[in-house]
Order: structure tokens, then C-alpha cells, then sequence
């Protein structure tokens, strides 16, 4: 499957749960409340992930990441990546079987791209895992 590029600045939540359910940005933006709102500025919560998959039939649950290395993570985790200087609202990614889906892989490029990545460029905070 293709990489899906996210198409408002804070829209990350929004690709990474489009590709998990093999639909496009604009129809997965419909599955959040207040979506288009939220994408463009604010961005997501955990937990709000977790509806707009739950909308869609998809059984998700968070946890916090402890701090380690080399962590494996099931096909169709997202990831949220702690705030610093190369991502200073934090960023949601993809795994899966093709690596880690990135929404947005050049940033902090305006001309977004999405790409897939062999491992993570950030610290992970909060997984959200497939039940």
C-alpha cells in the first residue's frame, strides 16, 4: 500500500489512520469529530484516535511507552513521538510491514511528502495498539 501524505500541518493522526484503513486522508479526516478543525491546528489525542478507528469497525487501545531500546511493536501501531526540535508538536507514525509510515517524512518541507522509514527518527511516547 501506498504512503499517506497528510494534508494539514498538524494532520498526522489523520494519515496514519487512513493507511491503517486502506481509505484516503479526506475520507479518514470524516471519521474525527471536529476533524478538519483539529488537522489544521490543534491535532489529535490518543484517545480520539482510537474513536475515528472504533467508527470504522477498528478495536484500538493506548499505553504509554517506557523509555527503551530496539521495542517491537505489532502491523497497524501508531505511534506518537515525543515534541523536540525536529518535530515541536510531536508526530503520529505508522508501523507496517513495510516499515514505519511516515506522513510526513520531509518535514519540515511545506511541500509535505509521506514516505516509509527502517526505524523510528524520534522518541516514542504513546502506542496505540491494534486489540
Amino acid at each position: 500500500m501506498k504512503a499517506v501524505m497528510q494534508e494539514h500541518f498538524s494532520g498526522c493522526a489523520v494519515a496514519c489512520v487512513a493507511f491503517i484503513l486502506k481509505t484516503s486522508y479526506r475520507k479518514a479526516l470524516k471519521s474525527f469529530e471536529k476533524g478538519t478543525e483539529k488537522a489544521k491546528f490543534k491535532g489529535f489525542y490518543c484517545n480520539e484516535i482510537i474513536q475515528a478507528l472504533k467508527k470504522n469497525s477498528y478495536q484500538y487501545s493506548f499505553k504509554y511507552v517506557k523509555r527503551r531500546k530496539n521495542h517491537e511493536y505489532p502491523i497497524g501501531t501508531i505511534i506518537f513521538l515525543q515534541k523536540d526540535s525536529k518535530y515541536p508538536a510531536g508526530h503520529f507514525v505508522a508501523n507496517t510491514s513495510m516499515g514505519w509510515m511516515d506522513p510526513w517524512i520531509n518535514f519540515p518541507n511545506l511541500s509535505a511528502r509521506a514516505g516509509f522509514r527502517k526505524r523510528i527518527k524520534g522518541i516514542p511516547v504513546y502506542a496505540i495498539l491494534p486489540e
